[in-house]
């Protein structure tokens, strides 16, 4: 592992990793999603051959029901079990984030309150390149379907035989996904937000991609919403020396797994450094004065996954500002979070936990500010409102209030 002195310039690289701007990426992403909007159907399935080698005519984009029921067939029964006991994790977790509609009534007869209501209609992105990201499904869908959106739908490339994975086409079908598209990359992103004939136009998309996938999120925001920009995939640990030194090298290997992704150890142990600077090529070492120090950077570093890995982690909890997900004591590696645990993986990265936060509930409701007036409570601010009006030069606001006088 590369040693990072702190205020060197590597160290200002690690904070700000992922702000760069790919001006060939986005000039092609431009390309296919205006080609999306313009041309629909043809476009997708003329890029899907193009991409993934794979040839299909617009009718064919959408699974059928019995592709997806045929996808049992090549799976065994047992991870059908499996991915059952997971979303009932992932439900539970879920079901506390419910967020109700309220309201308030004062003295003079004031009422406030806020309506949620779910999004209508939701686009999830569920990569699968070498490998099925079977557990992108359900991180992705379930929160959506507990919020009450009323239509999810999911795209995904298919593979060299024109098909979705049957992993991934399980558990869309267990999560009774309402449509399941066989579109990967920008036209994906692209069909989704403008629609086409096949593939009608969502509200909102989540789910993570590569860089093009991201690109074209990036893009599209506005036309419809989306929940973060998600990078490659990294794990800050924070340790000092009662930290088990197996458990921080077999953690950050398994974040080294991911293509480009990202392993930091924080810390101010000597010995836990040179035990794995000495055996682990991939990632980065920032050593600390102190455990302070080390908080400090964390929080400037502000990670998508941080392990806590310290005599007394819940006093070094409460210094953490800025994380995605938060893995504490010896026993919570990343892998519980990514698979089974409950909270959803899809997490922001590259730093931007200084203010995004993980896919959850939230991100599937928008809310309504409700205001009800009695004429009485309106004649107590109509001096107020006329002082402001006057300040920003908006006359006849001031006359939609003096009308209920007359």
């Amino acid at each position: 592992m590369k040693l990072v002195k702190i205020d060197s310039a590597n160290f200002r690289k690690l904070i700000t990793r992922n702000s760069h701007f790919n001006k060939r990426v986005a000039e092609s992403v431009k390309k296919i999603l205006d080609n999306v909007r313009l041309y629909g159907d043809d476009a997708v399935v003329r890029y899907t051959r193009k991409f993934d080698k794979v040839k299909m005519k617009p009718k064919d984009i959408r699974v059928t029901e019995s592709e997806a029921s045929g996808a049992y067939q090549d799976i065994k029964p047992e991870i059908v079990t499996t991915l059952n006991m997971v979303t009932d994790n992932i439900n539970r977790f879920y079901k506390k984030q419910i967020k109700k509609s309220w309201r308030t009534k004062d003295k003079d007869g004031v009422i406030l309150g806020e309506k949620v209501t779910p999004i209508d209609n939701v686009g999830v992105y569920v990569p699968s390149g070498t490998v099925p990201l079977v557990s992108s499904v359900y991180m992705t869908v379930l929160p959506a379907k507990i919020a009450g959106v009323r239509r999810v739908v999911l795209c995904s490339p298919p593979n060299k035989f024109g098909s979705i994975d049957p992993y991934i086409l399980v558990m869309a079908n267990l999560l009774k996904v309402d449509e399941i598209y066989k579109v990967g990359g920008a036209q994906a992103i692209g069909a989704l937000a403008f629609g086409t004939k096949t593939i009608p136009k969502v509200d909102k998309i989540v789910g993570p991609g590569n860089i093009y996938v991201t690109e074209a999120k990036r893009q599209v925001f506005g036309y419809c919403d989306i929940d973060m920009l998600a990078g490659p995939s990294e794990v800050v640990i924070l340790a000092n020396r009662y930290a088990d030194v197996q458990y921080v090298k077999a953690d950050l290997l398994a974040q080294a797994e991911h293509m480009r992704g990202v392993a930091v150890l924080v810390t101010p142990s000597k010995r836990l450094v040179k035990a794995v600077k000495r055996e682990i090529e991939k990632g980065f070492v920032v050593l600390t004065k102190n455990m302070d120090e080390a908080v400090e950077i964390t929080n400037l570093l502000a990670p998508e996954h941080l392990q806590i890995m310290v005599k007394n982690p819940r006093n070094v909890l409460k210094k953490i500002k800025n994380a995605g997900a938060i893995f504490i004591g010896p026993y919570t590696p990343v892998t519980v979070g990514d698979y089974v645990a409950g909270p959803s993986h899809v997490l922001p990265t590259g730093g931007t936990a200084r203010f995004f936060s993980g896919l959850g509930i939230k991100d599937f409701v928008k809310s309504s500010h409700i205001i009800s007036y009695t004429k009485k409570a309106l004649e107590e601010v109509r001096d107020a409102i006329e002082k402001l009006t006057i300040i920003e030069g908006l006359p006849k606001h001031m006359d939609s209030v003096n009308a209920r006088f007359k």
